[in-house]
């Protein structure tokens, strides 16, 4: 049976009260304040299991499906600009940092110091990954690193920090955790490496975020993502999965119902025995749930399989599907149906379901046995830190910084590339050749590294496609302007009849004016024009009528903050242009 680590307890919830309350609103904690609690490790262990709610559960692919990486029926409001000002909520909301702020001024009643600097290392973590994901989404917040109480009139009023104060609150924590944690390796609680990895991460986002706005001190920022990599590439002894099987080890690393510990930092974890489920089977597969998909700029960013571009090629946004598809890089086939493709546990041959892959070119990651197909039914495993996203952001924190060498790429990224059999990565030959496809969406890019920066750009969006980073990725690059581009599925000749698997049959029949009097079982068929449309050059165009979308480039990379937070703290002011 699986161990659930990350354990919302009830208890625990008995007296932390609602998760969705305001820490502004709520009254002082009061029945955890006898002397005969925080006495012993299990009341640490059972206060901050409460923590672990922080932790997204299947929105670890939220970050993909807000942006261009995974395409649904229906535009989010980020790609079409439908974001508004909300009356509450909104994601300002405190209440964990509370129970943080609480658990510091109480836990060291244990006495051991020990356990003292363990647990005072497992909250400082929480906090700041608290307090990143606030910095993420709104920028400029207040930062508390104690108790408010009902009567600190001064605390409940106070503005927002400026964001340097709040992040370099975020890496003090992060050093302190790092410095106490225990090394000890579990994919479902917390550990030094877990507080390295988020360094890692927090370092790289506010780096690039401050180096594309042009504000100084950049560099700092970005030594210690590197740094802090370096150290979990060196010591901690995780590793790029690997059984020497490189058309089915990327995928089986998301599809395994055990998170893999050689590479999974930190998971999510899930159990048919404890009735902890989530829903990524019958997201990807059915036809009522979004219909979520891969666009084709993204099918087209993958290599071929010899390491060279597919957009070099002729041609190459004319060409039909089983082709489109051959010979490229290993993980389009992990992570999309192609020919050939089959359900773990199934030797039936599958193509695309147009019915429930809005761009046709339909998601098998984290995807497992047809017997979690039901809502709510799958039990894999969901990575939120992972040894990849250390590896790649090691070779981008040195090529920002302009210090890259080509040991460093073969130490980081050409692991990855390794597992699935594609040739390496070379410095030399990136920045004397930039990819003008990637260069295209990418426009910030410049200066000697900008080929690298790119080839690094594409190897993140592929490695850690449908993992929460995109969303991040865009804002921290300042290319927000990749949001609103266009949108394009696979191509078709015009109507007639499509065999996407290569077998001989019938997968996908388009037909103009009246449906054929025919009824071929396993065949989709769809109508030109209504079931789908196709634009001028023939490919997919799954949003016709959002053809003037604009970003914009003064309030869009953040979020507003609520109009009732604005009403009870007069202090707090409105982000730019909301």
């Amino acid at each position: 049976m699986k161990r659930y680590k990350i354990l919302v307890l009830l208890l625990t919830a008995g007296f932390l009260g609602s998760c969705s309350e305001d820490f502004l609103e709520r009254d002082p904690i009061s029945s955890v304040t006898s002397d005969n609690f925080f006495t012993k490790e299990s009341d640490l262990i059972l206060f901050t299991n409460s923590f672990y709610r922080m932790f997204p559960t299947t929105s670890v692919y939220n970050g993909d499906y807000r942006t261009d990486n995974i395409i649904q029926n229906i535009l989010s409001d980020e790609m079409r600009g439908g974001r508004v000002v909300p009356p509450s909520g909104g994601g300002w909301s405190w209440s964990h940092l509370r129970d943080i702020n609480y658990f510091l001024v109480n836990f060291e009643k244990v006495g051991d110091q020990t356990l003292i600097k363990h647990y005072g290392g497992v909250a400082r973590f929480f906090r700041a990954y608290f307090y990143f994901d606030k910095v993420t989404r709104f920028g400029d917040v207040p930062w508390y690193d104690f108790l408010i109480t009902a009567e600190d009139e001064a605390a409940l009023q106070k503005p927002r920090d400026p964001r340097k104060v709040v992040v370099d609150n975020i890496l003090k924590d992060l050093d302190y955790a790092i410095e106490n944690m225990r090394s000890t390796k579990d994919t479902y609680r917390v550990s030094r490496w877990t507080a390295l990895a988020l360094k890692v991460r927090v370092g790289l986002y506010e780096g690039t975020h401050m180096k594309y706005r042009g504000i100084p001190g950049y560099q700092t920022y970005l030594e210690q993502a590197y740094q802090a990599a370096e150290i979990l590439i060196k010591e901690s002894g995780y590793k790029v999965y690997s059984t020497g099987n490189p058309s089915k080890d990327y995928q089986n690393l998301f599809a395994s119902h055990n998170a893999v510990a050689d590479e999974i930092i930190l998971a999510r974890e899930f159990s048919t025995e404890l009735n902890v489920r989530h829903n990524v089977n019958y997201y990807t597969v059915t036809a009522s749930y979004g219909r979520p998909s891969m666009p084709k700029d993204l099918i087209n960013s993958y290599l071929m399989k010899d390491g060279s571009r597919f957009t070099d090629r002729m041609n190459y946004n004319k060409i039909l599907f089983v082709d489109e598809v051959k010979n490229r890089d290993l993980r389009l086939s992990q992570t999309i149906r192609t020919p050939g493709y089959t359900r773990m546990g199934s030797t039936i041959q599958l193509a695309p379901d147009f019915s429930a892959a809005t761009t046709g070119y339909q998601l098998i990651k984290y995807v497992a046995e047809a017997q979690y197909d039901t809502n709510n039914a799958a039990i894999v495993d969901l990575p939120l830190f992972r040894f990849a996203e250390v590896l790649l952001a090691y070779a981008e924190a040195k090529a920002e910084l302009g210090i890259l060498e080509q040991s460093d790429l073969d130490l980081s990224v050409n692991s990855l590339r390794k597992r699935v059999g594609m040739p390496d990565m070379i410095m030399s030959d990136a920045n004397s050749h930039p990819d003008a496809y990637l260069a295209a969406q990418y426009k910030n890019v410049s200066g000697i590294n900008k080929g690298i920066l790119l080839e690094l750009r594409r190897e993140r969006r592929i490695e850690l496609f449908m993992e929460n980073q995109r969303w991040d990725d865009i804002a921290r690059w300042k290319e927000g302007q990749k949001l609103v581009q266009n949108i394009e599925g696979m191509y078709f000749n015009g109507p007639g009849k499509y065999d996407l698997d290569n077998n001989g049959k019938t997968d996908i029949y388009l037909y103009e004016g009246t449906r054929p009097n025919e009824n071929e079982q396993g065949v989709y068929y769809a109508k030109l024009g209504s079931d789908i449309k196709l634009n001028s050059n023939n490919m997919i165009d799954p949003f016709p009528t959002f053809k003037n979308r604009t970003w914009n480039e003064q309030k869009d990379y953040l979020y507003p903050l609520p109009i009732q937070e604005l009403q009870l703290n007069t202090n707090l002011k409105q982000n730019p242009g909301w």
